[in-house]
Formats: C-alpha cells, sequence, structure tokens
C-alpha cells in the first residue's frame, strides 16, 4: 500500500483519544529502560496463595520486579498495553489498528515535553517498569508476536496515565447534530459506564466505634472480574512500604490500600468533566474561527504512523485540528466544535499516588490530593492517629454557566464563555471526624456520607453530584449507622450481609396482592414459601430465586428485548426522596402487573431449575477452573450489599462474573493488621496455582490474613526469587 494523506476533521471514528499534544516516535532514536542489574536489587517473596511482596533496594528495582510480575501472572495484557502506549501497535498487530496509534502519537507530546519535571522517584518506577516488561518479553519471545518490541521507555508507561476524553460522548453528540443522511451508520451509544452493579463500597470507622480504639478502614471495589485487581505488597526501605491492589496494565493504574499509618479507599463517583463548545466558522475562511473579537486559525496537525505491510511497514500520515480551547471533533452548521476536557494538560496521575502511598499524616496525605491530577473518584480514608475523612474528589470545572445537557454544544465567543479554572479543592465536599464515628460511601452522591447531623442536599456549585440513595446505601447506613462498637472480624461478617432491600421494601405489598387472588395450586405454595423466605440472597435460602426472577420480570427485564428496568415510578409506590432518604423506595406501584408477574415467575422458575423452592446457592455459583460452588450476593437493584453480577451458563445457572471480588479490611494498630480476598485469584493464566485458589474461600465469605511484617512476610514465605535472574 502506498503512503497516503488522509485528512480527519473530527475524533468519532478514532477509538481511543488521550489528551495531549504531537510526536512521531522514531524507533531506531529510542532509549529502552535497561534491565541488565535490576533482577539483582529486587526480591520477591510469594506468601499463601501467590501474594506477591515485593523487597527492592530501589524504586527502580520494584517498578522492575512489579511488571514482571504482572507479565508472569497476566500474561501479554500489560506489555499489549505498552504498545499501544507507545503507538506503534500496528508496526506489530497491522494496519487495523493505525487508528488507535495515529491518535497517541498526535497526544503523546505532553509527555515528551514534561517527563523530565516528573520527581526522580515517579520517573525510577516508570523507567523499572519498562525495563521488567523488556525484560520478560526478550525471555518469553514465543509468547508473542514475531515484531513485538522490547524496547520501552519510561515514557511509554507514563503514556498509560494520560487522560482521555469521552469517545461514546463525542459520537453521539456527532450523531446529534449530524443531519440523518449524513449521519455515520450505528446508533447512538449508550454512556461509556461500567453498569449499573459495578462500582464499589467502603468503609471507615473511628477509634470511638472500634472494640480496639484504632481506626478500621474497608476496601471493596465491585468491577468484572476481568477488570485485573492485583493484590500486592512493595517495599523499598526509606521509601515506601504499601500494601494494596495495582491494576495489572501499568504501575499506578488504580491504587487504594495502606502503609504502616494510613490508608484509603476509592468509589466511583458521577461528574461531568468535559464541555462541548460550538465556535462560529470564519465565513472568510473554512480553517479559521470567530474568537474574542477576531478571527483564530486552527493549528493543523499532520501525524504520521508506520504499520506492518507483509514483510514490511508502510507509513500513512492524517490531518488533524485544534483550538487552543481543545481539539475539533466535528464540523458542521457553521460551527466548530471543539472539547474542552479537564485534566487535558496532566501528566502527574502516577506521581500523586506514590505521594499517596508514602505520605504518613493525613496533611501529608491531603498535600498529595491537592496536587489534582487523579481527577475522579471517591476517597474514604482512616488513619493510625485516628481520624477518619471522606472527599468527593473531582477536578471539577468552575463553569461560568449553568450545566445542562451533557451532549449540547455551549456556544463560545469569547474566552469568558470558556471555564478556565476547577472548583477548588477545599469547596468539595468532605467529611472529617464526623459525629457517630463512621463514614461510608457506596456509589452515592457525599450528602450521605454520615447522617447523624443535619443533611444539606442543597449545592454549593451547580455541577456538583446531586443528592441520591441508592438501596445499597441505605442498607450500610444500617448497618454501620448506630453505636455499636466493631472488631476487624466483625467488619468482615457485616461486609457480607446477605439482606436484600428490595424485598424489605416491596414483598409485604406483593404477598397482600397476590393473597387478594385467592390463589390456589403452585400458586398458592409458592406465595408460602415467599411468606416464610428470610429475604436474603444466602446460599442456602430458599424463596430468593423466585423472588428474583418475579422482580425482574416485574421491572420489565425481558431479555434480549429489553435489559434495563422500568423507571423507578413505574416499579415503586414511593419512590426515592430527600424528604424521606432512608426509608424510599417502598411498595409497588402495580400490583395488578405484580400479580401476574408472580404467577408466571412461579412457572419459570420451575420450568429453568426444576422447582420453585430452589436454594438461592443451588443456581447462583462461583465457578473458576475446577471449583465450583455455592454463593450468596445478588444485584444493586435487589439492594444487596454483597453486590455480586452474574453470567448465564450453558447449563442455565449463574455464575459470578463481576461486583464483588477484592475485599481489603485493616485495622490501623502498630503494626496494622488486615484481612483480603482476590476471588479471581492472582493469576488469570488457568495452568496457575493461582488461578483458583481463592474462590472457594470468596463464596464462602471468608478472607485470609494479610502478611505486612518483615517477621509475617519471612514465616509465610512460599517461593522467593528474583525476578528475571540471570
Amino acid at each position: 500500500m502506498k503512503d497516503t494523506v488522509k485528512s480527519l476533521r473530527c475524533l468519532v471514528w478514532l477509538p481511543l483519544v488521550i489528551c495531549l499534544a504531537v510526536v512521531v516516535t522514531n524507533a531506531q532514536g529510542r532509549k529502552p529502560a535497561a534491565a541488565t542489574e535490576l533482577w539483582r536489587q529486587v526480591e520477591v517473596i510469594r506468601t499463601a496463595y501467590g501474594v506477591p511482596h515485593i523487597r527492592a533496594t530501589n524504586l527502580r528495582a520494584a517498578g522492575y520486579a512489579l511488571a514482571w510480575l504482572q507479565c508472569e501472572d497476566y500474561g501479554t495484557e500489560t506489555p499489549m498495553n505498552l504498545l499501544d502506549a507507545s503507538g506503534r501497535a500496528a508496526t506489530v498487530l497491522g494496519y487495523e489498528r493505525i487508528d488507535t496509534d495515529l491518535t497517541v502519537l498526535r497526544y503523546r507530546g505532553k509527555i515528551r515535553d514534561n517527563y523530565r519535571r516528573l520527581a526522580p522517584q515517579t520517573r525510577d518506577m516508570y523507567e523499572g517498569f519498562a525495563a521488567g516488561v523488556n525484560r520478560y518479553i526478550d525471555l518469553h519471545r514465543s509468547d508473542f508476536a514475531a515484531k513485538m518490541p522490547s524496547d520501552f521507555t519510561g515514557q511509554d508507561v507514563a503514556a498509560l496515565e494520560l487522560v482521555t476524553p469521552a469517545a461514546r460522548k463525542v459520537r453521539n453528540f456527532i450523531a446529534r447534530v449530524t443531519p440523518q443522511s449524513a449521519a455515520p451508520a450505528g446508533p447512538v451509544q449508550p454512556p461509556n459506564n461500567e453498569g449499573p452493579d459495578d462500582g464499589s463500597n467502603a468503609w471507615a470507622f473511628a477509634p470511638s466505634r472500634t472494640k480496639s480504639g484504632k481506626a478500621i478502614l474497608l476496601r471493596n471495589p465491585h468491577l468484572q472480574w476481568t477488570a485485573g485487581y492485583y493484590e500486592l505488597h512493595m517495599t523499598v526501605p526509606g521509601v515506601v512500604d504499601f500494601y494494596g491492589d495495582f491494576r495489572i496494565g501499568g504501575p499506578f493504574a488504580v491504587i487504594g490500600g495502606f502503609n504502616r499509618d494510613l490508608g484509603w479507599a476509592t468509589t466511583n463517583n458521577a461528574q461531568d468533566l468535559d464541555e462541548i463548545y460550538a465556535l462560529d466558522v470564519d465565513p472568510n475562511d473554512p480553517d479559521h474561527y470567530l474568537f474574542d473579537g477576531g478571527s483564530l486559525a486552527l493549528k493543523r496537525e499532520p501525524v504520521t504512523a508506520a504499520f506492518r505491510n507483509g514483510v514490511g511497514l508502510s507509513t500513512e500520515t492524517r490531518e488533524f485540528w485544534s483550538t487552543t480551547i481543545g481539539p475539533v471533533i466535528h464540523r458542521a452548521n457553521g460551527k466548530i466544535y471543539v472539547m474542552k476536557i479537564a485534566g487535558a494538560d496532566e501528566f502527574r496521575a502516577g506521581e500523586q499516588f506514590l505521594r499517596m502511598m508514602r505520605s504518613r499524616t493525613l496533611a501529608e496525605w491531603k498535600d498529595a490530593m491537592k496536587m489534582r491530577a487523579r481527577l475522579t473518584s471517591n476517597f474514604t480514608y482512616a488513619d493510625r492517629a485516628g481520624n477518619i475523612f471522606f472527599i468527593w474528589n473531582a477536578a471539577l470545572p468552575l463553569l461560568p454557566y449553568a450545566p445542562g445537557d451533557d451532549l449540547a454544544a455551549v456556544p463560545a465567543h469569547r474566552s469568558a464563555d470558556v471555564w478556565s479554572k476547577y472548583v477548588p479543592f477545599e469547596s468539595l465536599p468532605q467529611v472529617l471526624n464526623p459525629p457517630g464515628g463512621y463514614v461510608h460511601n457506596e456509589n452515592n452522591s457525599p450528602h450521605y456520607t454520615n447522617v447523624r447531623g443535619p443533611i444539606n442536599t442543597s449545592d454549593a456549585y451547580p455541577n456538583f453530584e446531586h443528592a441520591h440513595l441508592s438501596l445499597r446505601s441505605q442498607l450500610a447506613i444500617q448497618l454501620v449507622g448506630g453505636d455499636e462498637k466493631f472488631s476487624l472480624e466483625d467488619v468482615v461478617s457485616l461486609k457480607h450481609s446477605y439482606r436484600m432491600l428490595t424485598a424489605d421494601r416491596v414483598k409485604g405489598d406483593l404477598i397482600a396482592a397476590v393473597k387478594a387472588t385467592e390463589p390456589t395450586g403452585e400458586t398458592a405454595t409458592a406465595l408460602r414459601l415467599l411468606e416464610a423466605w428470610d429475604n436474603t440472597a444466602s446460599p442456602a435460602s430458599r424463596g430468593g430465586v423466585l423472588f428474583e426472577i418475579w422482580w425482574q420480570n416485574y421491572s420489565g427485564i425481558r431479555p434480549p428485548e429489553r435489559t434495563t428496568p422500568l423507571p423507578d415510578s413505574q416499579r415503586y409506590a414511593k419512590v426515592w426522596s430527600t424528604t424521606d432518604p432512608l426509608n424510599t423506595p417502598s411498595g409497588l406501584a402495580d400490583k395488578k402487573r405484580a400479580v401476574e408477574s408472580f404467577t408466571w415467575a412461579v412457572g419459570e422458575t420451575k420450568r429453568r431449575y426444576g422447582s420453585y423452592d430452589v436454594a438461592w446457592g443451588d443456581v447462583h455459583r462461583v465457578r473458576r477452573g475446577k471449583v465450583d460452588v455455592p454463593v450468596g450476593g445478588c444485584s444493586n437493584d435487589l439492594g444487596c450489599f454483597r453486590v455480586l453480577s452474574f453470567a448465564r451458563d450453558a447449563d442455565g445457572k449463574l455464575s459470578a462474573s463481576g461486583g464483588d471480588g477484592w475485599v481489603l479490611a485493616v485495622e490501623f494498630g502498630d503494626p496494622p493488621r488486615a484481612y483480603s480476598i482476590l476471588a479471581y485469584g492472582e493469576s488469570r493464566v488457568a495452568s496457575s496455582p493461582y488461578f483458583e485458589d481463592q474462590a472457594a474461600m470468596f463464596a464462602r465469605g471468608e478472607l485470609k490474613k494479610v502478611a505486612f511484617t518483615e517477621a509475617d512476610v519471612n514465616a509465610g514465605a512460599v517461593v522467593r526469587f528474583h525476578p528475571g535472574e540471570k
């Protein structure tokens, strides 16, 4: 194929956009991170269940070991992430990856220009990580494509941290503003979120609420079991001693955990971090726009990428356009549409996490947070000094106008029309050492983090997340909002509550409605079963499966034609309200439909599973490798705190595929004491002994003891090695 030049005036066709500036990397000019002697500077100790403990003499060696371990336990995933971040995927995988590479190369300049501004410790981690990947590739060539490079650099690793705009939002916006006849094929896509049952739980208890008089933290993210949470302990004497989750694919993708003095957990929050602006095109020049009383030129950005073409390489060059506000995403209707994104100039996310990992006090930790390089997520915090803290974290634009439709373009004629600052850190919703001695979050708005005092549901800024409280979060408040004192073991037990709060809210109405029809036969027998059911999703409970199938049908969930529920106003007699936030929603909105759905559910449950009184755990399973065991837990919509999502297997049973999976509970004594579980194991490699060894324990609601002190790690050592040793 001959080299070509193509002009793209929007990003709709690009699957990956990373917000930084232009550079085309010359592979021959790269300076790969050297791994020659790093294996001598680090030892890895695996304790029970394959948990790795890195003991390194420096951060470069620690990063090297972290990369090696990710490759050892997850195969090619991390190297392929780095290949994408380097902008060279098409040189290995062919032309189908050219769009990704061109976009990456367009924006990588920010890394090139700012890499030396990163703290030396951060660069050491990045360069060590690159060296670990390079070393692994060199020693496992047969696992990779023939042209897979092994010259990755610290800048490639840093590029993993770059902020990306919402590609789906761009596509949906263009579909909205483009005339139907000119619109690209395909429907408008739903928001790019992780689903209603994904997210996290987080609790922190002050010393006044614990039996030991020490603060306790619970971290419990809910994502798909392909998310790659990776339990690991990293120690560099005098530099860092941190235990937590390091997401597969990079050194700082997402981190929560603890050191000797403090720890934190993250939960997803909802905020709008970008804006689309409509600029008037200059009628006398299509590549100029009218702004601040003048005509300004668009910046033309030609970018060239190489791609594999048979046994050789070819190149392709495309044109992109940008403004001082942000990249051009579309041109139509006499407008030039651009997107301005929070964090577009940010390159320090890894540096912020490293500072947080090394912090010793709340003040140091908050100083790291004030970098605001970590753009999203709620943070729940506890420490050895007895502090508990919560912050609704967001690099939130300080808008000069009222927020509106997320897919509407804001007219921009002058600089004053465009946001240029963030809402101040001090103005973000946050709670420190509140009455009642607890903070909690389950992906809900910050208003109900602690409900002991007056709850103010007004917001200081109009683009703050508005008040809302899910059934899962209401159940959490019921579990922890009293005056009881908890041990660490109590917290673990509470976290595994099987209560189904939806049943508490609607079962009475359902029973009354069905009874009013004077049922007979199996419907009457099934109704008695439901009356006797304990309203839990515990493995042995009977009645829960029938209730789940009824609730889904009543809620309008009828795959494949409808997979999302009807609005709450069509399901509940009382929808959730800020006037009664802890007791709504409740009751049934349509009792006639509820009765019809119940009659249907009795027959459907029997058809699927042979009986309508089948035990929850006979249907809901953890299946991994040779493990096939019952498990308790249910969806967020059913009001469970132990959220699990399931996939239907060939035999009709449901196997856990997401939600609860990584749990960490820590008590901040001296030293800290902790328990953990990683349902899907340390390794994704099916032949690994660490692929399925925690699955049955997870299903039983049990956690393993964390080895944190040097003595405990030494005593629990199963294997010791130097990664990549010659």
